[in-house]
Formats: C-alpha cells, structure tokens, sequence
C-alpha cells in the first residue's frame, strides 16, 4: 500500500491548519459518516469501549454514544483537530482525546471492541494501520471504516494531466488492495463496497477551496511542492470546466470504500511499547 511515501508532518500541518473552519467544508465527511454508522443498524455488537480513529473535530462521538453504552475514545494526528472536537462535545466531554498516529496507537492490546475510522485511512498506510487496529481489537472485535478510492477527484486529475506531468492530487488506495491488507493483518470476513458520490461546483476555485478547507492536500512526499504559476493554473481551470454539466457547474467524483471485518477469536501478539503522544484525556 502507500505509507512510506506519505509526509505524516505535511498531513498533520494541513488538518492542523484546517481545523478551525472544517465542519463548513465538511458536508461529505458527514454524509459518509452517517452510511457508515448506519451499517451498525443490523449488527448486534455491544462495546463496551470503542476507538474513533482518525475523529476530526468529533461528529461521529455523540451518535457513537447514543447507539452504545461505551467510552468512546477520540484519536487523531492533529491536536487542532481534537480541541474542536472537545469543544463541539462541550466542556464535560465524556470521550477521552488522544493525539497520536493510527499507524501507532498508544492502546493496549485487546482493549476495544469496536474500531470506527471514517475516511482517514487514505492519509496513512492502509495495512499498517489495519495491524494496529487488530492489535488493539479484542476477540471478535469490529472494524468499521471509509475510505476514499482512486476514482475520487478523477475530474481533477484529469484537467492537471492536460496541463503537466507534476502528480496534483494525491493516491488512493484501490478496494481490492484494501481488502488484502486486511486479510494480511489477521482480519476475518472482511466485506468491502463502493458508493460514488458526485459533487457539483459553480467554479474551478470553489472546488480547490472546499479541498483546501478540508485539509485534503496531496500528501504524497513526491508531490509537486514548487509555484503552479498564473498560466498553468488558468488551462488547468479551463480543462476543468470544459465539463461543466448542463446545470452549468462542475462535477467532480468521489469514490467512497466501505469496509467492515472481525478480529478474530485470538488477538495478534503485542510487538513492543507504543511511541509517545500526546494526551488530552486518557482512556478510562
């Protein structure tokens, strides 16, 4: 998969950055995140603990906690991210915030029974990732996440490839690479589909701005880190709205991974002491 070709420091400096205005450019993070939970509607799982990896500034904490009776904790690369988080959930907040990498989490092993990551797995290495959570799942545990796949910003992709050979928008990871990864880390019964979803913009510039408000850079460490320039990125925008629908704006695809698979009944060894993070609350 892609991990040792991501920049984690240009990942955590553009959540870091996008943190403050995120809900308002965050309509489809939350539209996904909803389908996700929804699949819990027919799964009859009780965690008492469970593990929202990748939380961003915390939309999926309270609707965790209406389904279940459980600690729900709150990780996340980005510190910004999670003080937003624990001011949507209020001064009590009841989920305990943890800064840290999901490549790497500081949880002990077997300690959750229920792992949700709403699209954050494309901003890390995938397997890696899918190690740690079977690591920290106890037996017949659940993972539940989203991911973006490659179709996601094909549009985009498209109109820069016209324009130069410099690689714009960042990788996704393929639904069959997905479910290898979890086959590799010791999962059972994974079952994975796809959902695209269209979003339609009125310019080229409302499209980067979204992208931007999100913190969804290229995080590739070969990407094209140098000056666009006035010229390339005007062909780039009239490559871009060349498609434009007869609505009169621009679509632009995501392709949304869904995928759930079981720890099973015997969890994975433990593979030494976690590295240091910070805390803003540790799990109870």
């Amino acid at each position: 998969m892609s991990g040792p070709f991501l920049d984690k420091r240009h990942i955590r400096t553009a959540f870091e950055r996008a943190a403050p205005g995120y809900d308002h450019a965050a309509p489809l993070q939350r539209m996904v995140g909803d389908r996700l939970l929804e699949r819990l509607d027919v799964l009859a799982i009780a965690p008492r603990r469970i593990l929202d990896a990748g939380a961003g500034t915390g939309y999926c904490l309270p609707l965790l906690r209406r389904r279940y009776s459980a600690t729900v904790i709150a990780l996340d690369l980005a510190l910004a991210m999670l003080r937003e988080a624990r001011r949507r959930d209020g001064w009590r907040s009841r989920s305990p915030c943890v800064c840290a990498d999901v490549e790497q989490l500081p949880l002990a092993q077997a300690s959750v029974g229920l792992v949700l990551s709403n699209l954050t797995l494309q901003w890390c290495d995938a397997e890696a990732a899918f190690r740690e959570f079977a690591r920290v799942l106890a037996p017949e545990g659940l993972l539940l996440f989203s991911s973006f796949g490659p179709d996601t910003l094909k549009e985009v992709r498209a109109a820069w490839a016209g324009v130069d050979d410099e690689v714009h928008v960042h990788d996704f990871v393929d639904m069959h690479d997905l479910g290898d990864g979890l086959m590799r880390s010791g999962f059972s019964e994974p079952v994975l589909d796809i959902d695209r979803i269209t979003l339609r913009y009125p310019a080229a510039s409302d499209i980067l701005s979204d992208l931007k408000g999100l913190g969804a850079h290229n995080a590739r460490t070969g990407r094209f880190s140098g000056l666009t320039g006035k010229d390339r990125f005007r062909r780039f925008e009239e490559r871009l709205s060349a498609g434009r629908g007869e609505d009169g704006r621009i679509p632009v695809t995501f392709e949304v991974v869904y995928g759930q698979a079981w720890r099973p009944d015997r969890p994975p060894e433990a593979e030494g002491a976690p590295v240091p993070v910070h805390w803003l609350g540790r799990p109870q």
